[in-house]
Formats: C-alpha cells, structure tokens, sequence
C-alpha cells in the first residue's frame, strides 16, 4: 500500500460510514487507478455464501469514489464531486473476498478545462471487479460530475 492510499483509505473511511462498515481495504490508489478490496466477511454474504450484491456495489462505488479524489483533489475547493448514475452487471458468480480495480474513462486534465469554462463536466469510471482466481465477476460503470461551488 503507498502512503496515498492509506491516506485515501483514511479519508473514506473518516467521511464515508459504509467504507468502514464493510472494512475495505485500499489496495493502491493513483489518479489512473485505484484498487480496493473487500475481504470475505461473512456478515455480509448473500443466500449462496458468497459477497452480496449490494456491497460489491459498495466496494466498486468506493474505488469509483477513491480515484475522483485523487485525481481532481486540488479542485475540491471550487467543486464538489457528486456521482450522477451507476451501471452494473453481475457476470460471475463471486466467493471470497473481491478485488475493485477502477480506471478513469476521461483525461483529469479535460475534466478540469470544462470545469475552467464554468461548465459542470460529467466524466466515466469504469470498474472491474474480480475473484481471487482473477475472474471478472461484475464490471459498473459510475458516471460521476464536478459540480461547480457557489
């Protein structure tokens, strides 16, 4: 773990009560990527014993949420990430503990020029979630904007 996601991680956990809840694990997060875990808990298993719905929704969210911090953290004075909508599909079945691993769908860098234009830019995240034998087992998609302070 680098010293940025244990901050991030920190920092979800402080301002986020699900991201302790279900006692999520950052795993590495950049402004490119962030990798999030959620380990096996039985607490929070569906009907077939394996991680619920609703909190692999949670740990694909998190890591949606933990790369828009990082990658647009310096425009959080004059802008407040909101998600907008989210998409997911469940394709396989999931046991044990789930890997997130989210990508930014736009450059940071063309987000922030419409934001710059007074605009309030919608930007992709899309997400991956998989087993520990590395297959796929959901894959969302969280269309997130920076909504302009004021």
């Amino acid at each position: 773990m680098t010293v940025e996601s244990a901050s991030m991680g920190e920092m979800l956990a402080a301002a986020v009560p699900m991201v302790r809840t279900l006692n999520l694990e950052f795993a590495e997060v950049t402004a490119e990527r962030a990798v999030l875990r959620l380990p096996d808990q039985p607490d929070y298993h569906n009907h077939i014993g394996g991680p619920h719905a609703g909190a692999m929704f949670t740990l694909a969210e998190s890591a949606s949420g933990a790369i828009v911090l990082t990658a647009f953290g310096e425009q959080l004075s004059r802008a407040v990430p909101l998600a907008v909508r989210a998409e997911i599909d469940y394709k396989k079945l999931a046991m044990g503990p789930v890997t997130a691993t989210a990508t930014l769908g736009r450059p940071a860098a063309e987000v922030v020029a419409e934001l710059d234009k007074g605009e309030r830019p919608e930007f992709p995240v899309a997400i991956a979630i998989q087993r520990e034998d590395g297959a796929v087992t959901a894959e969302m998609t969280v269309v997130w904007t920076l909504r302009p302070n004021g």
